[in-house]
């Protein structure tokens, strides 16, 4: 028949184009999966030399306790390093022969009492607050109709201890062993206090150098503290509170940052 194709007898019949398209795909998975598993064990090996066995991720942290004991060493590690170019300017600041500098030093050694700049050593009171016990934690986050505020510590109730202790005449202030100062900043960042930029976790100790007697007063009458004291001893909730009087307590001297980036003194505007 005119425009046919003969047919030699025993030849294949010509593979039609689905036939065609199968068999390179055939072709290309035949060659192709070999090359990928050689490429991934590849990357395998590549990472785990560049790793040494440790997480290519540093920044990724099991638990808070970890977060929390790295970022209070990075602090010490520059908390060391800021002292160390203190003692540098200080130094060199004490070899300047000008007689304006000189009396402009003079007046800041006046001010660095009422700075936070020494250490201060006296009778005091030293107040713990600690969160509700793991199981008691464990029921109300369970229950939803429980308010959950109540069972942990916030940066409230440390301010509202503190207020209390600066109310009842205290000379100076530590949180964690951190001396306290006009500038200092307590905020909440997760299930721990922020102090000065370091988180900390709970229990949290507030010791105070000042008139026992006179600080505990004041601590008696802040309704904030009383509203914690009353959960403290609620069996349900049991947050921790401990007030003690002390013989001796020591403030360090203030080593952080003392410029005011922001804020600007009234009048200046």
């Amino acid at each position: 028949m005119t425009g046919s194709h003969a047919q030699t007898p025993g030849q294949a019949p010509d593979a039609g184009p689905e036939e065609s398209r199968g068999g390179r795909a055939r072709s290309l998975w035949k060659f192709g999966t070999p090359v990928m598993v050689l490429l991934c064990g590849a990357l395998f090996v590549v990472s785990a030399t560049s790793s040494e066995g440790t997480d290519l991720r540093p920044g990724r942290y099991t638990d808070l306790a970890s977060l929390v004991q790295n970022e209070s060493d990075e602090y010490e590690r520059l908390q060391e390093r800021a002292g160390q170019l203190k003692a540098q300017v200080d130094t060199l600041a004490g070899g300047v022969n000008d007689r304006q500098v000189k009396r402009k030093q003079r007046q800041a050694e006046q001010l660095r009492g009422l700075a936070g700049l020494d250490t201060v050593t006296g009778t005091g009171i030293t107040v713990v607050l600690d969160d509700a016990p793991a199981d008691v934690l464990e029921r109300a986050v369970a229950d939803t109709n429980l308010d959950l505020d109540r069972y942990i510590v916030h940066q409230q109730d440390i301010q509202a201890v503190v207020n209390a202790m600066w109310a009842g005449g205290a000379a100076a202030i530590t949180i964690q062993g951190q001396r306290i100062v006009t500038t200092t900043g307590i905020k909440c960042i997760g299930s721990s206090v922020q102090l000065q930029g370091v988180p900390y976790p709970p229990p949290y100790v507030i010791s105070a150098v000042g008139d026992p007697v006179a600080m505990t007063s004041a601590i008696d009458r802040s309704l904030r503290v009383g509203q914690f004291r009353a959960d403290a001893l609620n069996p349900d909730i049991g947050v921790g509170w401990e007030l003690s009087p002390q013989e001796t307590v020591e403030a360090p001297a203030y080593t952080g940052l003392l410029d005011i980036t922001y804020a600007e003194p009234v009048g200046t505007t």
